[in-house]
């Protein structure tokens, strides 16, 4: 079987460049942001980015995404610079890696790749692992014939004939078998989940969700008092966790679940379906919006829009904007140039559009734990009536 191209970005000295193909709507800085986003996507896999190209174009080129100007600007760049991987901001089609590779004799890398690659990095567990392969090979089927460029041409003769299948016929069974082995496995896995969670009936259960990197694995840590994994990186979790939390003697289960972000691959959600489960059985939804963001109000619609995915958009929902020790930092120095002498303060967000457009909504620091005990307070009073009514007999 051909060796799978799942490209290694974990070493440090690799270097990359990024590409990305905006609409003529896009705005440049709209463009920056998520080149900016996909930079840090490339940092979490242990990339480092040495430069970036983008080119508005109405649709990307069929051949080559980009045109071929600009593909010989990336090129030029590419040889002189040494450069080890030109990243996309993008899907590419199976033609068009195959076409771009053989211009830059470089390892090309599409968004839904680099995202797989962090999730393996990431994947503690079985079943993370398992959900993680399945993506990869469902990524990898359609882009089998790349791996055999060598016989993209079948020479006839004595010796050549083999017993019916090509190489690449071979691959594809060998991956569909994986496939169906994974699932399988994944089928398991999601047996014992049901199980567990049907052994959990007659408590409340509460997920946190949100963009990728927004510091729920901080508050799921202070909530409950326990020790999971959190790290200033994308994805730094991704499989779902679950702790039994307590305030005020009213008890419930708190799970944190893997982040979210813009164009998250279509496999991953598919192959996640179980750590989703999470999210799609729960009773309430704290959605966590990192509030220092520039673009955090993009980020929730890219939350909301994900939750409309799986079935999940219906749920009850409260807003916790985290990380406002950084926002009122940002604040208070907009402030200052602007020679005023005010003060924001918490009670000044409570003011703002955001706590009324986006109702019920909280104001919070896991971080410096500012505004925790207000938020214990709101989600102690939640829980009580969510377990008053669901379980009436079990109050």
């Amino acid at each position: 079987m051909a060796k799978q191209q799942f490209y290694d970005t974990s070493k440090p000295q690799e270097t990359a460049v990024l590409v990305a193909v905006p609409g003529y709507k896009q705005t440049e800085e709209q463009t920056q942001e998520y080149l900016d986003e996909l930079a840090f996507l490339a940092e979490t896999a242990g990339a480092q980015t040495l430069q970036r190209f983008t080119q508005k174009l109405d649709k990307p080129d069929v051949r080559t995404f980009v045109g071929s100007g600009k593909l010989d600007e990336i090129n030029a760049y590419v040889k002189e610079n040494s450069v080890d991987m030109v990243i996309f901001d993008d899907d590419l089609s199976p033609s068009q890696v195959r076409n771009i590779e053989r211009e830059l004799q470089v390892k090309i890398v599409d968004r839904s790749l680099l995202i797989l690659d962090i999730f393996a990095l990431r994947a503690k567990t079985a079943q993370a692992h398992a959900q993680v392969e399945m993506a990869q090979y469902q990524y990898l089927l359609p882009r089998l014939t790349n791996l055999w460029t060598h016989l993209s041409k079948q020479k006839g003769g004595i010796g050549m004939k083999g017993p019916g299948e090509t190489e690449i016929e071979t691959d594809r069974r060998i991956v569909r078998d994986k496939i169906a082995l994974l699932r399988e496995r994944l089928k398991k896995f999601e047996k014992q989940n049901f199980e567990q969670r049907k052994a959990r009936a007659g408590i409340v259960r509460v997920a946190l969700v949100g963009y990728t990197n927004v510091g729920k694995s901080t508050l799921m840590n202070l909530l409950s008092k326990s020790e999971v994994f959190a790290e200033n990186k994308l994805f730094a979790t991704v499989d779902a966790t679950v702790r039994k939390v307590v305030l005020d003697n009213v008890p419930f289960l708190l799970s944190d679940t893997v982040g979210f972000i813009r164009k998250l691959p279509t496999k991953l959600i598919e192959a996640f379906k179980s750590t989703l489960d999470e999210i799609r059985e729960a009773d309430m939804l704290v959605h966590v919006v990192d509030i220092s963001h520039e673009s955090f109000e993009d980020q929730i619609a890219v939350v909301n829009e994900t939750l409309k995915d799986i079935n999940s958009a219906e749920k009850p929902v409260l807003l916790v904007f985290n990380k406002i020790d950084e926002y009122l930092k940002q604040r208070q120095q907009e402030l200052q140039e602007e020679n005023s002498e005010a003060r924001p303060s918490i009670e000044d967000l409570k003011a703002t559009y955001m706590a009324k457009e986006h109702a019920p909504a909280m104001f919070i620091s896991a971080t410096d734990k500012l505004n925790i005990d207000a938020l214990r307070e709101e989600l102690q009073r939640r829980v009580a009536e969510l377990h008053y009514q669901r379980y009436p007999n079990n109050v």
